[in-house]
């Protein structure tokens, strides 16, 4: 069958690549491990670029914006395309910082296999786990590449320990080990090819030498080797059997037994080398065409149809109705609005309608492009498997689906995660007022993570986004692409509700003044929901006896809705409740669903007063990598800032420590870090979860909020 499609898909006119021969993969990890380096040794092995260039110089391909350029970091993710012994890889470069995480999400909803890049130094860092876990959600199998062998600490085995440590599910099996580590670094052993490789640094790795293994490294090479046997074998019985025999096996039977084992997700192999010394880039690229999936080994996309929620599936096979997922939408200057979409199954031409499933109407596709970065190269046709972009789509968002209105299917959307940090922003004068808001919304749509709302108490309008770094970038952009000028508030901490007890409430809602007039009137129970509950709300009827008519029970509901929004103890929105209708009245000319809706809110707010309310606030997972002689006044610091230490582990030239601590803590921690250790430590933070606020720090927020 799986043949039988390859057969019928390298035949297709106009198809150029046969699926089996295509890779759609990103690069993943901690920031700083060597992400953007590796893409560009990439380019440049390919053919794709004939001069390399340096992120600390500002001249990688694949950081092309103006901030990606000063700061030395990725912000947006980057799409390539290019051809490795005789095989297509669309490659995303995606950002390792944890401010923009959504980048990797929706990356790795797409793609087909990825490179989880570490450091050979720092080992499994804070943002390697988070990647490595959404990775395992979208069950996306990866190759590790440890990186900086030659920087000062490197530890191959080291890093290996903490990827076995950290990420138990799967199993790490070296395919190679580095020939000397740090400065001494000179190249690695092929455990496979069972030979040592040495590279010609003057030639930037182009040329290399293999050759007999040296005497003082046989011994690791012979050990390493059969524990890579031993493993491989156990996802293979013929493999077993010359294992167990003490046979020569074949090198290409070793090859098929780990790209199984690689695609069913059980082991992960693990290479080696520095990308900045040009060491190491030519064997991950084999690897990566030998182990990652191509998009028919990913099989079926599943999907439902949204004309009766049935459960649909597509192959990826250019014969099926057209599907595809919109994961990413950009401003492009030249171009105007892009919109990248993953094809899964059926092909697209220049000027097909299709349909939008969110919107139920049809879009056309202007253009189709194959991006290099920012640059783009046109093309008529897209075909199964191939990531493009679109001109022309006028109501995309991210986690839309594209498909053929004759045969409809709603593919999973990509998920983000929720806003921690809000800042008001405004106009500096009148005439930006509508250029601010029609800017702000383009910005929102290219990022999911990027919320605007406006508050109608203080008539202000509000961005939201995952932390201070993330807004810098935004209102930076703002300024520079959109050409806005406007002033921002100080960051304000997304703080929520909560209810510590049950309690009853009433909601009467009366008005009589001539004519006809308003009645609804409904009795609400409220509980704290289970905190490891998935749901921030759940609302049940137990109305009995018509005490209240079936029509007006959803606008009760809806009246608690609007109450959520809007806490009863500092304005924010409560979450983690259990609305109960119990029972209520009715007016036989009086009663409406407005009425009802009204009650519902009034009697929400009456049971929250009395339940117990308190507020919560997004703690932090905190790491800071400091030199030994700071360790004291960094800790005492974190105390400081209401911080909960988790612990202090050694690295080769520094201590870390990890902690929880509040975000309101935490604003102008970048700074001050930099002061307190002479610019010498780093750190990394991301959202873990909700606490409750202490009760001093409480009634500090709400007198704040109120106004005294």
């Amino acid at each position: 069958m799986v043949n039988d499609r390859k057969k019928k898909n390298e035949a297709k006119a106009g198809r150029l690549w046969p699926m089996e021969r295509i890779r759609n993969f990103g690069i993943m990890a901690h920031i700083d491990a060597g992400k953007t380096t590796t893409t560009e040794r990439i380019l440049f092995y390919t053919g794709r670029i004939h001069r390399m260039g340096e992120v600390h110089e500002g001249a990688a391909q694949t950081d092309w914006m103006e901030q990606e350029k000063e700061r030395g970091i990725t912000i947006t993710s980057a799409s390539i395309t290019t051809v490795w012994n005789e095989h297509r890889l669309s490659l995303i470069d995606t950002p390792g910082h944890v401010d923009f995480t959504a980048e990797v999400e929706r990356s790795l909803r797409v793609l087909d296999g990825a490179v989880a890049l570490f450091c050979a130094v720092g080992g499994v860092e804070p943002q390697s786990e988070t990647v490595w876990h959404q990775a395992d959600r979208y069950g996306v199998p990866r190759i590790a590449y440890i990186n900086k062998m030659d920087r000062v600490g490197a530890d191959f085995f080291r890093a290996l320990r903490m990827i076995e440590d950290r990420f138990s599910a799967t199993r790490p099996i070296p395919l190679q080990v580095p020939m000397g580590q740090g400065e001494m670094f000179n190249g690695l052993i092929d455990l496979i090819r069972n030979k040592a490789v040495w590279y010609h640094e003057e030639s930037l790795g182009i040329k290399w030498e293999e050759g007999e293994i040296p005497n003082d490294l046989a011994e690791t090479a012979r050990e390493w080797r059969e524990k890579m046997l031993e493993s491989i074998s156990d996802y293979d019985d013929e493999l077993m059997e010359l294992f167990l025999e003490e046979k020569e096996v074949p090198e290409d039977k070793l090859r098929t037994a780990i790209r199984k084992a690689t695609l069913d997700s059980k082991i992960v192999p693990v290479l080696c080398g520095s990308s900045y010394k040009n060491k190491g880039v030519q064997r991950l690229l084999d690897a990566i065409v030998y182990y990652l999936p191509s998009p028919l080994d990913r099989g079926a996309v599943e999907g439902r149809n949204p004309n009766n929620d049935k459960p649909e599936h597509r192959l990826q096979d250019d014969d099926e109705p057209l599907s595809a997922l919109a994961f990413k939408i950009m401003t492009d200057p030249y171009v105007g609005r892009l919109t990248y979409v993953r094809i899964y199954s059926g092909m697209m031409r220049t000027g097909q309608m299709l349909l939008n499933v969110r919107t139920g109407k049809k879009e056309r596709v202007g253009r189709i492009l194959e991006m290099f970065a920012n640059k783009r190269e046109e093309r008529k046709e897209a075909f199964s498997g191939d990531i493009v972009a679109l001109v022309g789509m006028k109501d995309m968002r991210t986690g839309d689906t594209l498909c053929a209105h004759q045969h409809p299917i709603l593919l999973e959307p990509v998920s983000f995660p929720k806003p921690v940090i809000t800042r008001a922003i405004e106009p500096k004068t009148k005439a930006d007022q509508d250029a601010l808001t029609n800017s702000l919304m383009k910005l929102a749509e290219e990022d999911p993570t990027f919320v605007i709302s406006y508050d109608e108490d203080s008539g202000q309008t509000h961005i939201s986004g995952m932390g201070e770094l993330h807004l810098e970038i935004l209102i930076d952009r703002l300024m520079r692409e959109f050409q806005v000028q406007a002033s921002v508030g100080n960051p304000q901490v997304a703080y929520k509700e909560g209810i510590s007890r049950p309690a009853k409430g009433v909601g009467r809602f009366v008005r009589q003044s001539g004519g006809r007039g308003q009645y609804g009137h409904a009795v609400i129970e409220l509980e704290p929901l289970d905190v490891n509950s998935d749901e921030s709300f759940v609302f049940v009827d137990k109305i009995v006896g018509g005490t209240i008519p079936r029509e007006f029970i959803p606008a009760v509901r809806e009246g608690v809705r609007d109450a959520l929004g809007s806490g009863v103890l500092a304005g924010y929105p409560i979450e983690g409740v259990k609305a109960i209708l119990v029972d209520g009245s009715y007016h036989d000319v009086d009663s409406s669903e407005m009425a009802f809706r009204i009650a519902g809110s009034m009697a929400f707010k009456d049971a929250a007063k009395k339940a117990g309310p308190f507020l919560t606030e997004p703690i932090m997972r905190l790491e800071v990598v400091t030199p030994e002689e700071y360790v004291g006044d960094v800790m005492n610091n974190l105390n400081s800032r209401r911080a909960k230490i988790l612990g202090i582990n050694p690295r080769a030239d520094a201590q870390v420590i990890r902690a929880e601590v509040p975000l309101a803590t935490m604003f102008g921690y970048a700074t001050e870090l930099r002061s307190m250790t002479q610019g010498r430590a780093l750190f990394t933070m991301e959202f873990e979860h909700y606490r409750r606020v202490p009760e001093s720090v409480q009634e500090e927020v709400i007198r704040k909020v109120r106004g005294y």
